[in-house]
């Protein structure tokens, strides 16, 4: 399982498939833990998790001391009305960990649309530029954000004020 990763406030955000999505599961989790995400948002559905034999995911990552939450969208989707009642303590969650120097990690079936939406969005409400998070994100993941609805959800972010930018030359 391949990290996509990116630096984000202080910490690092990452886009990744499925653990388990190329038949490895047990490989890919350990692997996932040994990354250290703060945080592990799921986009897949329950359907998703079993097919690729994650279904146990939560537990992997409760169990190492990661924090799991699951917002599946359907693939090539957007988030309902479900998601976007989680979605603000979430993110603040997640922006919280970013600021403090902690890693996030999204995971979606394929690591592109769902996840790179979602990363998006988080790089954006942490501050950055929408058009330079987007070509930062697509130089480690060129496939991130893959429908016009996917981008307009993240593009749809309130910004922070910039002070939560790490700058790097």
């Amino acid at each position: 399982m391949i990290v996509y990763a990116v630096s984000a406030g202080e910490g690092i955000l990452a886009i990744s498939p499925i653990p388990g999505g190329d038949g490895d599961y047990a490989c890919d989790v350990q692997h996932l833990i040994e990354w250290k995400p703060a945080i592990v948002i799921s986009l897949v559905s329950e359907v998703e998790l079993v097919a690729a034999r994650a279904a146990g995911l939560w537990h992997d990552l409760v169990e190492a001391g990661c924090r799991w939450e699951h917002l599946p969208i359907s693939d090539f989707g957007v988030p309902d009305a479900e998601f976007e009642e989680a979605w603000p303590e979430v993110s603040a969650n997640a922006r919280r960990a970013l600021t403090g120097g902690g890693r996030i990690l999204v995971h979606c079936r394929g690591g592109c649309g769902r996840s790179g939406m979602v990363a998006l969005r988080l790089m954006i409400e942490l501050g950055e530029a929408p058009d330079d998070a987007l070509a930062r994100l697509r130089v480690v993941r060129s496939c991130a954000v893959e429908t016009d609805a996917q981008m307009a959800w993240a593009l749809a972010a309130k910004r922070a004020p910039a002070v939560f930018l790490r700058h790097e030359d």
